[in-house]
């Protein structure tokens, strides 16, 4: 069953509790149920015992940072991640997202802009509806050493599943249903993010190059992820 954005829990984990609880006070004038740590340990221990849909990760914590803390989340979930920095630079960028989070928001922010990307993100994640597997195989995309199917987000490459977070999948399902089609950066954000992209950034070239390491044989040969260069990405037949 999929669960109702409205319902979603939301794990908030960050050391600033008044960041933690102003973040907290606006997802639940939102309708969201809120978990909040202090520490990424206690966020992992909340992820093992909660139900929960969205983590909100500073990564400026002691002890265990976000990055790490990130990368362990991926080790065995898909859920989306949005990290929290005052670390502002491109290069802070492309190691946030490179850790496997969806998001980067920079600290100072707008809690009604991180409330809009957290509904953005939760729709992607809440399109996860298994029907039978008749229906399934009707939705499929069937190219070269890839399948994927879109009503219950499994990707299959060379014969092997390939686990993709929601904005990776969003991206590789753009390129394979228009399969020979060239997308520029720009222009696979604004069809995959929802919003007009205002200054040049890395975010999906740091997504493409996870995707690539995860569905391809060697990512430094891309055989199914295409780059022309100078334009954009596509998928070939």
């Amino acid at each position: 069953m999929v669960i109702g954005m409205e319902q979603a829990g939301i794990l908030v984990v960050d050391d600033d509790k008044e960041i933690a609880d102003l973040v907290e006070i606006h997802l639940i004038s939102e309708g969201y149920s809120v978990q909040k740590a202090n520490s990424a340990v206690e966020g992992l221990r909340l992820l093992e015992t909660e139900d929960i849909k969205l983590v909100i990760l500073d990564i400026m914590m002691p002890g265990m940072d976000g990055l790490t803390m990130c990368r362990k989340i991926r080790e065995c979930s898909t859920i989306p991640i949005i990290m929290l920095s005052a670390k502002s630079t491109d290069l802070d960028k492309i190691i946030g997202l490179g850790t496997g989070a969806d998001d980067y928001v920079i600290k100072p922010f707008n809690p009604l802009e991180l409330t809009a990307r957290v509904k953005s993100q939760l729709r992607r994640y809440t399109k996860l509806n298994p029907n039978s597997h008749d229906e399934n195989r009707d939705k499929e995309i069937t190219l070269a050493h890839l399948t994927i199917n879109k009503e219950n987000h499994k990707v299959t490459a060379y014969g092997k599943e390939a686990k993709l977070t929601p904005i990776e999948f969003d991206i590789l399902y753009l390129l394979a249903s228009n399969v020979g089609r060239v997308f520029s950066t720009d222009e696979i954000f604004e069809r995959v993010w929802n919003e007009k992209i205002y200054e040049a950034n890395n975010t999906v070239m740091v997504h493409i190059r996870r995707i690539r390491e995860k569905i391809e044989m060697d990512s430094r040969k891309s055989q199914i992820i295409k780059t022309v260069w100078g334009v954009g990405y596509k998928i070939e037949q």
